[in-house]
């Protein structure tokens, strides 16, 4: 094992060049290794609470006063609240400011808008987005995050933080709330960057994304093997679920770029990557009479692994009826969910599904 070199990490510029221009995968430099005891007794160790050495307590904290966010700010912000990433609750702080500057730059974020955080943690992120010009709305579930984070940009008028679970909260009134007073057209819709807890993210992909009325772009950095997936259009694939019929129905994904496991703490057992999620709008749906049915039927598709779609859907109608469907569509008899795409699907629903 390799000791930790503290000075490893320089400082993540920003200045009037924001957002640059993301840099490929091969040129990322990831962070030293190091066990998770190691990390743990440093944290108990850290002498120096707070964010910035350098800065005034007596200052405020501005818009164009950058702090810089690595390996040295993220202990010293959990040693002051006495705070230790809990691995069962998916939590992995980010260590590498450069690549929070880099999910800011995925969603094109620009003075004036309006971001929607998942889990702000020390307020690494919050801080890229804070020096951009944005203002932030920051759900943390964990209240003493939430007090840290609320208490480092209490003075910069662009930050509101809600301590609540993500999952169980009511995040339309929220953003509502946020956005009164603004037209919902392309330019003044919200955006989303997130670096999330890597077991909530079918859920928070799930509510976020019927959301193309009031969100442009959802960002989110996710467990390499999840963010694959989720982008994935292939058929046949082993891998391919009625949560890319959903992932494609509400938007148009790309992954954008990987990140190591080493720019973690602690560090997880896998790596991750960023993928933007462009949302739809309503009028660019695919026309289905009910999405609720639309989304019934395609589970009830993909529930018979390997199952034939005349016997997964017989309790919509009879297997004659699907097999007749299935031809019109241009399918054999026989034809599994696997080999559908969402078009397939669609055409489908419209042919079997009762008025």
């Amino acid at each position: 094992m390799h000791p930790l070199v503290l000075h490893s990490l320089p400082p993540a510029p920003i200045d009037s060049s924001f957002p640059p221009t993301p840099k490929p995968y091969s040129t990322l430099s990831p962070l030293p290794h190091n066990s998770f005891a190691t990390i743990i007794r440093e944290v108990k160790t850290a002498k120096l609470h707070g964010f910035a050495a350098s800065a005034s307590p007596s200052t405020p904290k501005t818009k164009t006063q950058k702090q810089d966010d690595d390996y040295h700010t993220t202990l010293k912000a959990l040693n002051s609240k006495g705070r230790f990433p809990r691995r069962s609750l998916g939590q992995h702080y980010m260590l590498n400011g450069s690549i929070n500057e880099q999910l800011v730059g995925a969603a094109d974020v620009k003075e004036g808008d309006v971001v929607l955080e998942i889990g702000p943690g020390t307020g690494s992120l919050t801080n890229v987005l804070v020096n951009v010009g944005a203002t932030v709305l920051a759900i943390e579930k964990d209240p003493y995050m939430a007090a840290l984070v609320r208490e480092r940009f209490a003075n910069t008028n662009r930050v509101k933080v809600l301590q609540e679970d993500f999952t169980r909260c009511h995040i339309r009134s929220h953003m509502s709330l946020i956005m009164e007073g603004r037209s919902f057209v392309e330019s003044q819709r919200a955006k989303v960057v997130a670096n999330i807890p890597f077991n909530i993210s079918t859920d928070v992909v799930k509510q976020l994304l019927p959301m193309g009325d009031m969100f442009s772009e959802v960002v989110l950095l996710l467990q390499e093997e999840a963010a694959l997936r989720l982008v994935d259009p292939s058929l046949r694939s082993s891998e391919y679920r009625p949560i890319n019929i959903f992932v494609n129905f509400y938007s148009d994904p790309e992954y954008k770029f990987k990140v190591p496991r080493t720019n973690f703490f602690p560090q997880p057992k896998v790596d991750a990557a960023v993928v933007a999620f462009r949302l739809k709008q309503a009028l660019d749906y695919p026309r289905v009479s009910s999405t609720k049915s639309f989304f019934s039927m395609v589970n009830s598709a993909f529930n018979g692994k390997r199952k034939m779609l005349r016997k997964t859907l017989q309790h919509i109608c009879p297997p004659t009826e699907i097999e007749a469907a299935l031809s019109e569509v241009g399918f054999q008899t026989t034809s599994r969910p696997e080999e559908l795409a969402l078009e397939d699907f669609v055409k489908l629903h419209n042919l079997i599904s009762k008025p």
